[in-house]
């Protein structure tokens, strides 16, 4: 199992592969990641199915809502991991 630190670097690794001009050490956890980075909803959704085949977690489209920060995102793959 990842501990949260590598789960984060994941997490960043697959948000600079789709906004390639984010600076991964400057982005906040506890600040909503839309604010952030400049992602459009195509770039958002590609950056989830991004996590699902990096991480191996699946994110139904009902839970979207709930990843704002990149805490929520570390905390919902680490929650999921392996189920």
């Amino acid at each position: 199992m990842k501990t949260t630190h590598e789960i984060r670097d994941d997490v960043l690794s697959v948000l600079t592969a789709i906004a390639p001009e984010v600076e991964a050490d400057e982005i906040r956890d506890d600040a909503l990641l839309r604010d952030q980075v400049d992602l459009d909803s195509m770039d958002w959704l590609n950056f989830l199915l991004g996590i699902h085949k990096r991480l191996d977690v699946e994110i139904p489209e009902a839970d979207y809502q709930r990843l704002r920060t990149l805490a929520d995102v570390v905390g919902y793959v680490e929650a999921h991991a392996g189920s």
